[in-house]
């Protein structure tokens, strides 16, 4: 059993695939045992990941900042919700409680909470993998990005290496679960 850390968006206005994607994460951390951290919000993918997880029996921490509970509407059906003070004792907590961090398609925050994640793995900082489910090409221009990076050597060609891109729900759940 995995302790997995979900990292998606919290925006409203998104495709409906995105949900589908993020209801089926939630329902195969549920149906696999696992229990599920996220950002403590009940709306979008972040809401969808938590309500398929619980539906299928998982245990669901959410950690939510004081502020962002107007926007993100607080999971207050989450098995635990942690209401803290900053984004970065959100992060922490979410970290200390993670036993791999799975990222789907999300916004800026979602990248800021990826890139901490990579950066620290990469570094030896901790020994919790880190996968990239992107099933739609999401991530494409990113990837590109950091080849470029690489190429000019602002990022090691190790730590490329480490990161787990994906493209499907069973690729990311071999990972987890192997």
């Amino acid at each position: 059993m995995a302790t997995v850390c979900v990292f998606c968006s919290s925006a409203q206005d998104i495709d409906a695939g995105y949900l589908e994607l993020a209801t089926e994460v939630g329902t195969r951390i549920g149906t696999g045992g696992h229990q599920l951290v996220s950002g403590g919000g009940r709306v979008s993918m972040m809401g969808a990941v938590a309500r398929a997880a619980r539906e299928h029996g998982a245990h669901t921490l959410g950690v939510i900042p004081h502020h962002l509970v107007p926007y993100e509407v607080a999971d207050d059906d989450a098995d635990e919700l942690v209401v803290v003070e900053t984004m970065r004792e959100r992060k922490a907590l979410m970290d200390a409680h993670a036993g791999v961090f799975l990222v789907l398609p999300g916004g800026i925050g979602t990248m800021e909470e990826f890139f901490e994640a990579w950066t620290s793995w990469s570094l030896g900082m901790h020994d919790k993998p880190v996968i990239v489910l992107d099933p739609s090409g999401f991530y494409q221009p990113l990837w590109q990005f950091i080849t470029a990076m690489i190429e000019a050597g602002f990022v090691r060609e190790a730590a490329w290496q480490l990161l787990h891109r994906v493209n499907s729900v069973d690729e990311a759940f071999k990972l987890i679960e192997g």
